[in-house]
């Protein structure tokens, strides 16, 4: 069985991702740390961001062990990622990557912005989770006060607006809900209670 959940950032798609995959026994890939870990990786080699060539050996080099990286879960980290997920051969090269683990036997869970889409458009559950965009802010604002990086509630606004502007508009997989796939808005919902909604859904799909 694979779950494909898509959105955009900070909607809560990795926290009902991630709750999912232990709930139903599955594997669980956040593909947007393998964005996040090819442009580490360009900025560690001291590649500019905008070296496309650069990007695509990264991405075609990336190894699981560094997703583990916390320098990952990083503000910054989020901007690159958005901008190095423009290329095309980048894109490429993490499609292969990401549909190997959606074949692993027992199934598994997979949170993006293409996957329901392009990654797994075969997956017997797609989820297409929002959220408001103001919500999403303070969300991802209490998230890195936590971490104790300091920035303002309007800057991670300004970040998120601009980010799903250039997620939506890329040439290649956009972000979109697939037409198939269950629209779950939570920005009125606390983490249990979208929980609670995903799990009817996919219960749903297991049964039939």
């Amino acid at each position: 069985m694979v779950i494909a959940i898509d959105g955009p950032a900070a909607s809560g798609k990795g926290t009902l991702a991630k709750r999912l995959a232990a709930h139903y026994g599955l594997p669980h890939l956040d593909t947007g740390l393998l964005y996040r870990a090819v442009a580490l990786t360009m900025l560690d080699a001291g590649y500019p961001l905008d070296d496309e060539a650069a990007a695509a050996r990264a991405a075609e080099a990336l190894i699981a062990d560094r997703l583990a990286d916390p320098r990952l879960r990083e503000r910054a980290m989020g901007e690159a990622a958005s901008r190095i997920s423009a290329v095309p051969a980048v894109r490429a090269a993490l499609l292969a990557w990401q549909q190997r683990f959606a074949g692993n036997a027992v199934g598994a869970v997979l949170d993006g912005r293409d996957i329901g889409t392009v990654v797994c458009p075969d997956a017997r559950v797609k989820l297409f989770i929002t959220a408001a965009p103001e919500e999403r802010a303070r969300r991802r604002h209490r998230e890195l006060s936590q971490r104790g990086e300091t920035v303002t509630l309007a800057a991670i606004l300004a970040d998120i607006e601009a980010r799903d502007a250039r997620d939506a508009s890329r040439a290649t997989a956009p972000l979109r809900a697939a037409a198939d796939a269950v629209l779950l808005d939570t920005t009125e919902l606390d983490a249990d209670e979208a929980f609670t909604a995903a799990r009817a859904v996919v219960d749903r799909a297991r049964a039939h």
